[in-house]
């Protein structure tokens, strides 16, 4: 499986980024007050939105923008034919782990999904993107093991039961568009900005 493009890091994007954990819940009311209610995700579905407050059409007029970085973003845009296609988001307050835990080992099971802790909350990651260290029991594996896409660990050998199972790595969410129109506006010569872009994870696996 290839790897989608990735959302550019541009310097003009502005503030503020909106991100939402989205679930659906089917509720039943009684009459008599009670209810019944039916998790139909077990993981959230993410919401984004970004602003860009400058984004250089050329490569000389607005060197702190990033040059040419609406082609960049655009491009990304115009790549993905709006929701159609997705890309990687790499979130800079949440793209990395160290010695996270994510699984326990039952002595026949050799394949596990990359995942990462939100407080109490473990939820799989979209897209791994590199691996640092993996340990089984605490034991740093230099060999035996191997990295899937999207998200997956795959050992030659089943861990022990019990074993616990933990990496550090980097990790990115595979989203899409949320729309098949987006607004690009030109305010000065040679610079652009978006006042909102918004984009959503979709399951990976």
């Amino acid at each position: 499986m290839s790897a989608p493009p990735l959302f550019p890091t541009l310097p003009g994007q502005g503030w503020s980024v909106r991100k939402k954990p989205v679930f659906s819940t089917i509720v039943a009311a009684h009459v008599s007050g009670r209810e019944v209610r039916d998790a139909l995700y077990q993981d959230p579905i993410w919401q984004f939105e970004l602003t860009f407050d400058g984004l250089g059409s050329d490569a000389t007029s607005y060197p702190g923008v990033g040059a040419q970085s609406l082609q960049a973003l655009m491009g990304l845009y115009l790549q993905c034919q709006g929701q159609y296609g997705t890309f990687l988001y790499s979130d800079p307050s949440d793209n990395t782990v160290a010695n996270q835990t994510f699984a326990t080992g039952d002595g026949a099971t050799t394949a596990f999904t990359f995942a990462r802790s939100l407080g109490g909350f473990l939820e799989p990651v979209g897209w791994v993107t590199s691996v640092a260290q993996v340990t089984v029991a605490g034991v740093a594996q230099s060999a035996g093991w191997s990295l899937t896409a999207p998200n997956g660990l795959v050992f030659s050998a089943a861990p022990a039961s019990g074993a616990l199972i933990g990496a550090s790595f980097s990790y990115a969410f595979s989203c899409r568009f949320e729309d098949d129109s987006v607004e690009f506006e030109q305010f000065m010569q040679n610079l652009w900005r978006v006042d909102s872009l918004k984009f959503r994870s979709v399951r990976t696996s």
